[in-house]
């Protein structure tokens, strides 16, 4: 039986909604293994319930790659990959935040169907995640990132409810140093404390 290390990652993606990953590494031969536990609701998301990424290590020092591919949906909503075959094709948001190489560069040989690669640091787990949501989920998203930010910049932002502050006319000193404190009462609509200020 082969040990390694597995992490737990909740992912909540203000385009997609809220994932659960798990992160296998093994060390012994160089690979690591995302997989999507949960997935937002959706019959496209539900698709890629399961679905695994894997990064393996390059002959680049202390990087690992994973082969560009992105999911797309057709009219039936069955999903499908497709290998990027040209860095046109690559979304602005990778090519912005990942390194993203020729497949040769990465392994120093050629395979059919294998063009492009991102490198990552194995250690970065946050960005290996992150790029599992970018290839595999933003694809299939209904709306654009843009659109989504511009609808959540347009939503009324919440009030912060009012605060009332009466002081109580006592002072309490401390034990040790002597230093003294006035007690105020302070309440807001949902709750009531008291702190203790420095006179």
């Amino acid at each position: 039986m082969r040990q390694g290390e597995v992490r737990f990652y909740i992912v909540k993606d203000f385009l997609t909604g809220e994932w659960l990953f798990n992160l296998s590494k093994d060390a012994e031969n160089g690979k690591i293994m995302l997989k999507a536990i949960k997935c937002p609701a959706g019959l496209r998301f539900s698709q890629l319930e399961g679905k695994t990424m894997v990064f393996q290590d390059s002959q680049i020092e202390g990087m690992y790659y994973d082969v560009l591919s992105l999911t797309e949906s057709d009219d039936s909503n069955r999903l499908r990959r497709n290998v990027v075959a040209s860095l046109d094709e690559v979304p602005d948001v990778i090519k912005n935040n990942y390194t993203v190489r020729s497949y040769e560069d990465a392994t120093g040989k050629k395979a059919p169907g294998k063009y492009l690669v991102t490198l990552n640091k194995p250690e970065d787990e946050k960005s290996l995640v992150t790029l599992f949501v970018l290839e595999r989920a933003w694809g299939l998203s209904d709306t654009t990132p843009e659109k989504k930010l511009e609808e959540k910049e347009q939503m009324p932002k919440k009030q912060k409810a009012p605060k009332k502050e009466v002081d109580t006319g006592q002072d309490w000193s401390c034990p040790i140093c002597g230093k003294a404190h006035r007690l105020v009462h302070v309440e807001t609509d949902k709750k009531v404390k008291h702190v203790l200020k420095s006179k």
